[in-house]
C-alpha cells in the first residue's frame, strides 16, 4: 500500500512538473525573439512559457499592482531596478541584450536622409512609443533632439502605447515613418515590409535591456523562472538574440 501511495505521489509530482507554466512579461520589442527563446526553453526543460508583451513601464505598473508574472524582460535597466528597490524581485537585474533603434517606413519616405526626414514637409505623421512608459520612445526623442529636428517633428508625432502599436501604424500606412526596434523588422513576419535604416547609435543612449525574476508567482514558479532567466544566457538564446539584431552582453 505504501509502495502504491509512493508511486501515485511520484506520478502526481511528475504530472505537475510537466504541466508547469510560467508567465514572462516582456517588453514589446522582444515579441518575436522571446517567443523563439521560450520554445527552445520548453524543449529543454519541459516548462511551458506564457508571454505577455507591452511597454516596459506599463508592465512594471502591472507587476507592482500584483500581476502574476514570474519574470520580467524589460527594455531598460531602470524599471527592473525600480522593482528590485521595491522588493518585488527574486534576482538582481541583469542585462540580457542591447537594443538597436531604427527608422521604418512603408510609404516610400526617403530614409536615405536618416532621422532628418522627420522634418521634411512630405512627412506628415511620425509614430513612436510613449516616452513615459517605453524606453525606445525615450531614445527616439533623444535621436530627434540630437539631429535638431525635435521641434519640427513635434506637431507630427503620433504616440503609440508600445513598439507593437508603432508597428501597426507603420504597416497600415497610418503614419509616414515610425521609430522601431530592429528586432521587429528582422522578424519573419515583418522583414519584407517597407524599408528601414538604423539610427546612428551616437544619437541616443545605449538601450541596455535587463531581466529579473519576480515574487508575484508561486514558489515553484519562482524556481522555474530562475531557470528561464539562466537560459537567456545560453548559447541557443544568445544565437536567437543576435539573429534578432540585438547586441550581446560581454562575458
Amino acid at each position: 500500500m505504501n509502495l502504491l501511495k509512493l508511486i501515485l505521489t511520484s506520478l502526481a509530482f511528475a504530472s505537475a512538473l510537466a504541466a508547469q507554466t510560467i508567465t514572462v512579461a516582456a517588453a514589446a520589442n522582444m515579441k518575436y525573439a522571446v517567443s523563439d527563446i521560450a520554445k527552445e526553453f520548453t524543449k529543454e526543460s519541459g516548462i511551458g512559457v506564457k508571454i505577455i508583451t507591452g511597454a516596459s513601464g506599463k508592465l512594471t505598473q502591472q507587476i507592482m499592482s500584483g500581476a502574476p508574472y514570474d519574470a520580467f524582460l524589460s527594455a531598460d535597466v531602470e524599471y527592473p531596478a525600480k522593482l528590485a528597490l521595491g522588493g518585488y524581485t527574486t534576482t538582481p537585474a541583469q542585462v540580457y541584450a542591447y537594443g538597436t533603434l531604427i527608422l521604418w517606413s512603408d510609404t516610400g519616405a526617403d530614409l536615405s536622409k536618416g532621422v532628418a526626414i522627420v522634418a521634411d514637409p512630405s512627412v506628415k505623421k511620425i509614430a513612436l512609443a510613449n516616452p513615459k512608459t517605453a524606453p525606445y520612445g525615450i531614445e527616439a526623442m533623444n535621436a530627434m533632439k540630437y539631429y535638431k529636428v525635435a521641434d519640427d517633428a513635434a506637431g507630427k508625432i503620433i504616440t503609440a502605447e508600445s513598439i507593437s502599436q508603432v508597428g501597426a501604424y507603420v504597416t497600415t500606412k497610418a503614419v509616414d515613418v515610425g521609430f522601431m526596434a530592429k528586432s521587429i523588422v528582422l522578424s519573419p513576419e515583418m522583414k519584407n515590409v517597407g524599408k528601414w535604416v538604423e539610427v546612428d547609435d551616437k544619437a541616443y543612449n545605449t538601450i541596455d535591456q535587463a531581466m529579473v525574476g519576480l515574487k508575484n508567482g508561486s514558489p515553484a514558479n519562482q524556481i522555474a523562472a530562475k531557470k528561464f532567466l539562466r537560459f537567456m544566457s545560453s548559447p541557443k538564446a544568445l544565437e536567437i538574440l543576435k539573429a534578432s539584431g540585438y547586441g550581446l552582453p560581454k562575458k
